[in-house]
Order: structure tokens, then C-alpha cells, then sequence
């Protein structure tokens, strides 16, 4: 990819443990001297795996690297809780674990698959009156959280060994494996918490393609741009919308923000009101999202990405 070409996309990072997602983020944005940069579906410092970054123009598109379901494999202590609902906290609660075999595990993660309500930790970020959540934690502040509807579509045991219980599981964005560990424990009847989390997937990112910090900073040692062979293109997370070629003289109108009519645009379905499409130059170039708003005859230029 030459340099003049790269308007941005999508570091899928391996995040390793210790780490927050911000120091992700600050250390990237060190190594790549790209102004704009960011993270989507944010990890806990304990936690590794893939962690998706936004890098230049594809930071616009953030909000699509919440689309699609994310996997994990959660490794949980029985028999003891924590305040933090994984090991970086204090043990708040011990007791016996030795009742639990494969039998009450496996029914007592039956009421945790499918629709179900999740109350997020108090140790999370959040927000409650303008403050995150874990700043009032760490006062020793607890407040009521409202449960949310999540989607648990695989919750399998991979292991249990002792008070060592491994799990595999798939499920909706706004999933906190940490209450789960939790409220797994509580159903035991023996208290439970996380002691380690490698996310596998995120929607369209995969461990498997993810690379390391130190793959960037030999990317970035070999090269000033050897970083960009590992970016994914910015249409990678929307493959989900339908795509559409320009012209030239679409794409000069597109530029300067200047709708496009009717049926100027080319699909193999009749367009909704408010539907988005991918717009292509002649070159196959992702250049704008384009959105349909017959009231006004045309289709607007959403987001673009091509300068004048």
C-alpha cells in the first residue's frame, strides 16, 4: 500500500495483560506518529486478546466494531468472590467448593444461555451522574445498576479441575464476563471469580489474524510504513451494507458534499428510506457512505473520505 493511498483501517492488536486499552492506544500512537487513533470494545487491563484499532479515517467508523458477537475463554476460581469480581480485587467472600462436578455445572449454566439480564459490576466504566462507576467502587460507594439484556449464544466447559473451571463463550456486546464469573458462583452456591480472559473474537476480528505490539514495532523497524501491511482496509466492518460504483464526475459531486440523484445509484434491491451503501471509486477505492433520502431526491453523502 503506498503511502499517498492510506486514509486508514484496522490494527487487529493481541492486547497482552497488564495493559489497558488506552495504553494500547498511546503506545500505537507513539510507534505510527498518526494523530487519530482509538480502540472499540474496550478491554480490562487483565484481560488479552483481540483488541481492535481504529487507526486515521477508519475512527469515524468506531461504532461498527461494536457490531457482531464476541468470544472468550474465561478461566474462573470457585469458592471465593472478590469486590472487583476477578483476581486484581479483595476477597470479600470464601467457602466450600468441593460439591461442584460436571452435573451442577452444567445445570447451573443452563440459566445463563440465551436472552438473559446482566447486572454489570460496580467495577466498570459506566458512567453514573458524570462519574465512572469504579472511582466510586474505590470510595467504597455502591449504587443500584440496571440489568441489561444480553445474548449468550455458546457457554461451554472446556475444563474443570479442582476449583479451576475454564469456559468458552460467545454472547452480544455490553457482555461482562466478570458477572458472570460472579453470578455463576453465587448459582453454585460457592462463590466464584475471574482469574483470567482471552477475547478470540471480535465481530470480524479474529486472534488467529490478530498481531502483537512488538509485530508493529518491527513492522515500524524495518520501515517508516511497514505498519501498514498489517492494517485490514476500513470496509472490512462493513461488509453488512450493500456498495455501489462511482463515476468520476459522481465522485467530484460527492467531494464537495453535493447529493446524488435517484437513480444515479445502482442496486440489485429497491433502496429504504435512511439505508446506507458503500460508494466505490472506478479504482475500487472505499470513498464515501452514501445514505438514501428520497424527500430530499437523493443520496446524501454521510461520511467521506476522499479530501477536495
Amino acid at each position: 500500500m503506498s503511502t499517498s493511498a492510506f486514509i486508514g483501517g484496522y490494527l487487529n492488536i493481541n492486547k497482552p495483560q497488564d495493559w489497558s486499552s488506552t495504553d494500547v492506544v498511546r503506545k500505537l500512537k507513539g510507534l505510527l506518529k498518526v494523530k487519530k487513533i482509538g480502540h472499540g470494545g474496550t478491554l480490562d487491563p487483565l484481560a488479552t486478546g483481540v483488541l481492535p484499532i481504529c487507526v486515521g479515517a477508519a475512527t469515524r467508523f468506531a461504532d461498527t466494531l461494536l457490531l457482531g458477537d464476541k468470544s472468550y475463554r474465561m478461566t474462573v476460581e470457585l469458592g471465593s468472590a472478590t469486590n472487583t469480581y476477578d483476581s486484581t480485587g479483595g476477597v470479600t467472600e470464601q467457602t466450600d467448593w468441593t460439591h461442584v462436578n460436571r452435573e451442577t455445572l452444567e445445570e447451573a449454566l443452563a440459566q445463563f444461555r440465551g436472552q438473559i439480564e446482566q447486572v454489570p459490576p460496580m467495577y466498570s466504566a459506566i458512567r453514573h451522574k458524570g462519574k465512572r462507576l469504579y472511582e466510586l467502587a474505590r470510595k467504597g460507594i455502591e449504587i443500584d445498576r440496571k440489568a441489561r439484556q444480553i445474548d449468550v449464544s455458546r457457554l461451554d466447559v472446556v475444563s474443570l479441575e479442582g476449583n479451576e473451571l475454564i469456559l468458552d463463550i460467545s454472547c452480544s456486546h455490553g457482555f461482562y464476563a466478570r458477572s458472570l464469573a460472579h453470578d455463576l458462583g453465587l448459582a453454585l452456591g460457592c462463590f466464584a471469580h475471574m482469574t483470567a480472559l482471552v477475547r478470540t473474537r471480535n465481530g470480524v476480528f479474529n486472534i488467529e489474524d490478530s498481531h502483537t505490539l512488538s509485530d508493529v514495532e518491527d513492522a515500524t523497524a524495518a520501515s517508516e510504513f511497514g505498519w501498514h501491511d498489517l492494517v485490514m482496509p476500513i470496509d472490512t466492518t462493513l461488509q453488512h451494507i450493500s456498495e455501489t460504483s462511482l463515476s468520476n464526475d459522481q465522485l467530484e459531486m460527492i467531494k464537495y458534499g453535493r447529493p446524488l440523484a435517484i437513480d444515479s445509484i445502482s442496486l440489485d434491491h429497491l433502496a429504504e428510506v435512511d439505508e446506507e451503501v458503500r460508494a466505490y471509486d472506478p479504482d475500487g477505492n472505499l470513498v464515501a457512505i452514501l445514505i438514501y433520502e428520497p424527500q430530499r431526491l437523493g443520496w446524501r453523502p454521510l461520511k467521506v473520505l476522499v479530501a477536495v
